[in-house]
């Protein structure tokens, strides 16, 4: 089962955020300030470092992607291309190089234990979760996971750089 754009334009009339995972459907309550007020801060540090010749670390806030196995709808996105005309009027179907997410307070076990998984098996190769609550920033990759206190600089395999916390 899936969402319809009418389904998905409903659930964020009534302030809800559906997402689809391996066929199982979730919600998340519509962002709070603390929350929206995390994701600009890092959304606007997002910059090409040095290893990211190629990668124009092209960011999207709250956009829904269509993985093969799901839909998501990231509080950041980064491409290393913008994506294409014909794409940017539904949901994106390019998988991103990195998403962040940023926890919202409830829904913990969403971002911290179904999503960094997820991600990866559809082909992201970083995902970060930062967790205002805690200050904790969780850098997943192929390779593993890393855990540290914010703020932290990291720079994702795609080369572009973050500043979370």
């Amino acid at each position: 089962m899936g969402f319809d754009a009418k389904t998905l334009a409903a659930a964020a009339e009534l302030g809800v955020r559906l997402e689809m995972v391996n066929g199982l459907a979730m919600w998340e309550a519509q962002p709070v300030y603390r929350h929206q007020k995390a994701v600009e801060r890092i959304a606007q540090s997002i910059r090409r470092g040095p290893g990211a010749p190629d990668c124009t670390c092209t960011h999207a806030l709250h956009v829904y992607v269509q993985f093969p196995a799901g839909l998501k709808r990231p509080d950041i996105s980064i491409f290393c291309r913008e994506p294409a005309d014909s794409e940017q009027d539904a949901a994106l179907t390019m998988v991103p190089e990195a998403v962040i997410e940023v926890v919202s307070r409830g829904f913990e076990a969403k971002d911290l234990e179904l999503g960094p998984s997820f991600y990866l098996s559809q082909g992201v190769k970083d995902v970060v979760v930062f967790d205002p609550a805690t200050l904790l920033v969780l850098h997943v990759t192929p390779g593993g996971a890393v855990r540290k206190p914010a703020p932290q600089t990291l720079e994702l395999s795609c080369g572009c750089q973050v500043d979370v916390g």
